[in-house]
């Protein structure tokens, strides 16, 4: 079903071409013609040939920057300290901590009871777990409050579907109780019983809570969620006494509460569901405090009595800042913890619960990303929280909330780097409609401002999703070579609080894109870049930027990243059947209805295909992948090349063994982004270091 004639070495590789099957799509009147929906078939035979044939095709078009690839890609592992642990987290009696060795892709889970010193207990050996296996990774790693048993999930296809297991911890041995599709998983305090959360077996929707003793002979469902638009999240209070089952849908939730005195308990509503009402759950001294944006954009923080939870009892607690959105509150015993956004950046403020004294967290970059880390103890005046950012490898402190002083835990080390030789800077460019758009960017000093510097842009602009200025050691690979990277915190994202977030979503998704236009013409205009040495990359709904993007403005880029992007709009949104759609319906809109359907179509990438020039592009797909099926890229592509008018590169790779992430082993992982410079470096011309 497609055609692929191999040519000399001399005359060069011919990119496979797909045959067209026709398939009609009438919606609302509206007839259009799918010539690549065939590429759905995943146990079609020749739907493994033609991934297999481009995957071929860009291995040959590749091969000529393979010693460039090899280059990056040890330098990249220079980077890297192949042998290290992460930062130790206390539970009762033991240190928790995870460690990698040299030579091994994945992480093991270890701990010591009593100091840093003592005898090391491994947990779970990954690597030894993950032998067989093409793909493989733990998502949850949870001893119980008496840390006898342990809770662990698995998924060895990339379909994050997780697999639950214990471990007791005495005797070394698996219990023999196993469940499937888990997502989240929390112990009550009797340290026996288990709540945990089930996603559907096609759709993927967190649908059911359970409780399960173990030792008993099956787990009992306490709550199934019916709308189709929410999922479940489970969760427990910092002080052990509450479990909560969250329904949350992308613009409401329902938090149902049971006392972990009582497990076997009913669960009781706090709020009922109200259309575009979020609120979240904590608690302390018999009140729960709620994380609400009721009358407040950027939310507000409201407590009740546990006996009357309901709104027509709640108490103001920190009233609504326009200009702060709450992302997080943490109530401790005597302290409370409120992670906030402002002016596009985290900070943490610390309150004494006496209302009367608070502050901020001291930072000492202008461009930054901290937030709230793991914390297990509520009777504490220590707060753990993390920060990085462009130049600053990641760090975890202990933080003392009554003297104000902060104590590294760890900071990743990186070898060979010099953070003094690196800048970051905050730039801001103008929408159309004259918004200021923020941009994060690092380079190498001593760059000039000339237009020549080849320039790396990424953007993501989705869900309310902040893209923070991270910290990334592959990224010296770039740097070093004087490219500069910039991220864009388009509309979409919650960078600047939730009207930001509705901005750029439904009916007002252009926005997205017109403002990512804007931050790359700005780069253009003062000369940090220009377009033929400009490269641009997204992935998943960052790919459906990338897929507008070069639609709209071709002519502005050099070449293009797309990871797993979400380009075939209309046509998943359309198929209930699909895992995420129906959720997402308050996202991107509900093609079901005509005017959402046709402003859908304005931008989805898939149905704009036309003929003219577009940029030199790579796309990246997985075939395991349960957020962006493969056949996304795939089709994609295949329009691409049957449409456009250029003789400009277009690369698909598909990973036929992983998911939505990617390859789970570290070394994989660097390989596959030691291809994706080689490809990026060669288009803007620049090679070796």
């Amino acid at each position: 079903m497609f055609n692929c004639v191999p040519l000399t070495a001399s005359e060069g590789p011919i990119a496979p071409s797909a045959t067209k099957i026709p398939k009609a799509i009438v919606t609302h009147g509206d007839k259009r013609v799918d010539d690549y929906f065939w590429l759905r078939e995943k146990s079609n035979p020749a739907v493994k040939a033609y991934l297999e044939a481009e995957n071929a095709y860009t291995d040959a078009i590749m091969a000529p920057t393979k010693s460039l690839q090899e280059e990056l890609y040890r330098e990249i592992l220079s980077h890297l300290k192949e042998t290290d642990s992460f930062a130790p987290l206390k539970r009762g009696d033991y240190f928790y901590y995870a460690r990698t060795e040299q030579g091994k892709s994945y992480p093991i889970h270890c701990r010591k009871h009593g100091n840093l010193e003592a005898a090391e207990e491994v947990l779970l050996d990954v690597n030894k777990m993950a032998q067989g296996y093409k793909f493989f990774q733990v998502a949850v790693a949870l001893p119980t409050d008496d840390n006898r048993m342990l809770a662990f999930s698995t998924d060895t296809t990339g379909y994050r579907q997780y697999t639950l297991q214990f471990k007791d911890l005495r005797t070394g041995k698996l219990l023999p109780e196993k469940f499937e599709r888990v997502d989240g998983v929390v112990w009550a305090p009797d340290n026996k019983t288990i709540f945990f959360v089930t996603e559907h077996p096609v759709t993927k929707r967190a649908d059911s809570a359970y409780r399960h003793v173990l030792g008993s002979a099956k787990p009992e469902r306490i709550y199934f969620e019916p709308d189709e638009l929410f999922d479940l999240r489970i969760d427990r209070s910092l002080d052990r006494k509450y479990i909560f089952v969250t329904s949350e849908s992308k613009l409401s939730t329902e938090v149902r509460f049971l006392s972990t005195d009582k497990p076997t308990g009913e669960l009781q509503v706090i709020q009922p569901r109200e259309p575009d009402h979020r609120y979240y759950a904590s608690h302390r001294d018999g009140f729960f405090y709620l994380r609400t944006n009721d009358k407040a954009k950027n939310y507000r923080v409201v407590r009740a009595p546990v006996a009357r939870p309901s709104k027509e009892n709640w108490q103001e607690y920190i009233e609504h800042n326009p200009a702060v959105k709450i992302s997080e509150f943490e109530a401790f015993q005597n302290y409370d913890v409120i992670e906030e956004r402002f002016d596009g950046l985290d900070r943490i403020r610390v309150a004494n619960i006496d209302g009367n004294t608070s502050h901020l967290i001291a930072v000492p970059e202008p461009v930054y990303s901290m937030g709230i880390d793991v914390n297990v103890e509520f009777a504490t005046n220590v707060l753990r929280f993390h920060y990085q950012s462009l130049v600053s490898p990641f760090s975890v402190f202990n933080y003392d909330m009554t003297s104000r002083h902060k104590s590294l835990l760890k900071q990743v080390e990186v070898p060979g780097y010099d953070s003094s030789q690196y800048q970051a800077e905050r730039i801001f460019a103008t929408a159309p409609d004259g918004t200021k758009i923020p941009c994060s960017a690092v380079y190498k000093k001593g760059m000039k401002r000339d237009g020549k510097s080849p320039l790396f842009l990424y953007a993501y602009g989705s869900y309310g999703a902040s893209m923070p200025p991270n910290f990334s050691f592959a990224r010296l690979a770039l740097l070093d070579r004087g490219v500069i990277y910039v991220l864009a915190h388009i509309r979409g994202g919650g960078e600047m609080g939730e009207p930001w977030r509705d901005a750029g979503r439904m009916n007002q998704k252009m926005n997205t894109f017109t403002d990512f236009i804007a931050c790359a013409e700005h780069l253009i205009r003062e000369k940090y870049t220009s377009p033929d040495r400009l490269v641009i990359e997204g992935g998943s709904a960052g790919g459906l930027l990338m897929g507008a993007e070069v639609n709209m403005r071709p002519d502005l880029f050099k070449a293009v990243i797309a990871k797993v992007p979400f380009v075939d709009v209309l046509n998943t949104m359309l198929d209930a059947s699909l895992p995420l759609t129906t959720s997402e319906y308050i996202e991107w809109g509900n093609p079901n209805v005509k005017d959402e359907y046709e402003y859908m179509k304005r931008y989805s990438p898939y149905d704009n295909v036309k003929a003219q020039n577009y940029p030199t592009m790579l796309v990246r797909v997985s075939l395991n992948d349960s957020q962006v099926p493969y056949w996304e890229g795939a089709k994609w592509v295949a329009k691409l090349r049957a449409t456009k008018t250029d003789s400009n590169l277009l690369l698909l790779k598909t990973n036929m063994g992983a998911g939505h992430g990617g390859a789970s082993g570290r070394y994989d992982a660097l390989r596959d982004t030691a291809f994706d410079y080689a490809f990026l470096l060669t288009q803007l011309g620049t090679g070796s270091n």
